[in-house]
């Protein structure tokens, strides 16, 4: 049965098979001698070497016809496009950059790509959400920018930071400032003057409507030009940087208004196109669903497509706490420079790697003393929080996303629930079982509850009754789970980075977005699940699987099953903790956030149209030999998922 051999039963096996290896490869290695073996090739330590002691697995693995085997294999396809696509020098950095910009790379990223390449950054292309978030403001003057960006200095919940001559000079107080500054004061030497304006919200700021974005950005496309007399460097002494002695033009005013407590989509709409089903009263949650979900099983097949409030938000508009219950919601219209560590899809604040991230919190750090190994984990999904995610109260409680996702999981809850799983029947063909009885399935695998209440108007008196709470789990104890569910709460989770980074397997609902997300792939990094959870029982009795209708305790047609597929999972789990040891190491956040300053630099630059790197890359040759790029990351069972 696929997957239902562990790793540790078949260690013995491994060995001789791996010592039969070995003696071919001797002779192989005596008879081709002369052959150039591909040094830019690496295998995926654990799981490869076990590739020629499990060959049926493989092979079982390929010809499963479950639809998120066939969604595994297309992310493996845009994986593989994506990892052989990426350039191997400095002259295919700066070409490709044009090409894919219309404009010079910005002036010190010749100084950038060495500190990056020094730091072993895998892909040196892939910050595309950069210039998508910088995009827009093209259309707006440099100094209006500069002077919005002090301006904001002194606004709500906005920390400042600026930079002069090559340091950090001054701050606002709170952490997240004082985080922020550290992380810039390290690359402060590379940047030219600037003042940055921080949200310290948990909520995102900005969100102009769809017809002005959509202005602002003919007018970038119309302002791109390669100058050949580009200078590499940026203006000094420009005006209108923050002076905590000068008056602060109050025309420029960000005008921020509240829209705590109500729909959020009443606001959202008006920066969607006209098209989507969030403005288009003649499309339907079925026609959103298509946009975004496969047709057989609902499983997500786009997980951009999924956290788009353009296409979910008609139909989670009252299911997701931020959405209509945020108790601290500010937002300004006007596209202002605010920089802040996640958004919605309709946001326009900057992205920049999060200031958790940055911190050795024990509630979000990951350590690898204290993980398990795949075999010695337990076939359990596990999660823990607070009733954090929106205001609540008495009657509406129910309807925010983590108390959902709790009492779905909740084996009482479910007594008289069904839902919709997908089974093989005996011709080793899948059906949708529209009627499963899944609470026996949840009292044996699923470990989720609420560790606290909080954040309740007057008080929480009113979940007496409703929860058990239970006790809070370290990192430590979470790790002993193949299966770690990662939720929203006021805002995006801190947790996620170091679920990449342990052995278990992420599964993530989300409607918000950050800085790393174009460079993790659905289904190859992590499990996808729709944010009103009607994936959640079908995603885990395909890995977890259902062997009879005893260990259900269900009805099952008759000669139906659900094979369990942990290979599958241990395979996403190995292949997104590796991605995390080369995309989200602490020095990436470091060359995100430097490339990102660069650009904004360039940004509020009064010469930005003249200025940046306009040389070909050549000079950077001997570097380029010296330094070269990590090896090339392969599939753990020959792209053939």
């Amino acid at each position: 049965m696929l997957g239902a051999t562990s790793f540790a039963g078949r260690r013995k096996t491994i060995y001789l098979y791996l010592a039969g290896a070995a003696t071919v490869i001797c002779f192989l290695n005596l008879v081709f001698l002369t052959h150039a073996v591909d040094e830019t090739t690496i295998r995926i330590p654990g799981l490869s070497l076990l590739r020629p002691a499990r060959p049926h697995l493989v092979g079982e693995f390929a010809r499963d016809q479950h639809p998120i085997g066939q969604l595994m294999k297309e992310a493996d396809r845009q994986w593989e496009q994506y990892n052989q696509g990426r350039s191997s020098n400095f002259s295919q950095t700066v070409a490709r950059y044009r090409a894919t910009y219309g404009r010079h790379p910005p002036p010190g990223f010749k100084e950038w790509y060495q500190f990056a390449r020094k730091n072993q950054v895998y892909n040196v292309d892939d910050f595309q959400q950069i210039h998508d978030d910088l995009r827009p403001f093209w259309a707006i003057p440099p100094d209006e920018i500069r002077q919005m960006a002090a301006r904001l200095q002194t606004s709500d919940s906005i920390a400042g930071m600026r930079i002069r001559d090559q340091k950090v000079v001054s701050k606002s107080g709170g952490w997240r400032a004082e985080t922020l500054a550290q992380s810039v004061g390290r690359l402060a030497k590379y940047l030219p003057d600037m003042d940055v304006a921080m949200n310290t919200m948990d909520q995102p700021r900005v969100m102009a409507t769809y017809e002005d974005i959509q202005s602002y950005l003919k007018i970038e496309e119309s302002t791109r030009s390669l100058p050949g007399d580009a200078q590499d460097q940026f203006t000094s002494d420009m005006p209108h940087f923050y002076d905590e002695n000068a008056t602060v033009n109050e025309e420029i005013d960000p005008g921020w208004f509240s829209v705590a407590g109500q729909p959020y989509v009443n606001f959202s709409r008006e920066s969607c196109p006209p098209e989507s089903p969030a403005r288009n009263e003649k499309l339907n949650s079925e026609d959103a669903d298509k946009l975004y979900k496969s047709s057989f099983g609902g499983f997500v097949s786009n997980f951009t497509g999924s956290t788009d409030l353009c296409n979910v938000g008609p139909v989670l508009g009252d299911k997701h706490g931020f959405l209509f219950s945020a108790s601290s919601n500010k937002i300004t219209r006007k596209l202002v420079p605010v920089f802040s560590e996640c958004k919605v899809s309709v946001n326009n604040d900057i992205l920049f790697p999060a200031n958790m991230y940055f911190l050795k919190d024990e509630r979000y750090f990951y350590n690898n003393k204290n993980d398990y190994e795949w075999e010695n984990r337990v076939d359990s999904m596990l999660w823990r929080g607070v009733t954090s995610g929106g205001v609540q109260v008495a009657d509406n409680w129910h309807r925010l996303h983590r108390q959902r996702f709790v009492k779905m999981t909740n084996a009482t809850e479910m007594n008289n629930q069904t839902v919709s799983i997908l089974v093989k029947d005996d011709k080793n063909h899948y059906q949708l079982l529209p009627d499963y009885h899944p609470s026996d399935f949840a009292a044996s695998h699923f470990d989720v509850g609420f560790t606290e209440a909080w954040g309740c108007i007057p008080d929480c008196s009113f979940y007496e009754g409703v929860w058990t709470y239970k006790d809070q789990k370290p990192f430590s104890e979470q790790f002993k789970s193949k299966y770690l569910v990662d939720i929203d709460g006021h805002s995006f989770s801190g947790r996620w980075r170091a679920f990449h980074q342990s052995r278990s397997l992420g599964i993530k609902a989300t409607i918000f977005r950050e800085w790393h997300d174009s460079r993790l792939f659905a289904w190859r990094h992590f499990i996808p699940m729709d944010n009103r959870f009607t994936d959640l029982y079908a995603l885990m009795t395909y890995f977890i699987g259902l062997e009879s209708p005893a260990a259900a305790n269900t009805s099952l047609p008759h000669g139906s099953m659900a094979p369990q597929h942990d290979f599958e999972a241990e395979v996403v789990a190995t292949q997104s903790r590796e991605w995390a040891q080369h995309a989200l190491r602490d020095e990436d956040l470091d060359i995100y956030l430097y490339l990102l300053l660069l650009e904004y630099g360039r940004i509020i630059d009064d010469n930005r149209d003249h200025i940046g790197y306009s040389g070909d890359g050549s000079e950077l040759a001997h570097f380029d030999a010296q330094y070269p790029f990590p090896p090339t990351l392969q599939p753990l069972v020959g792209g053939k998922l």
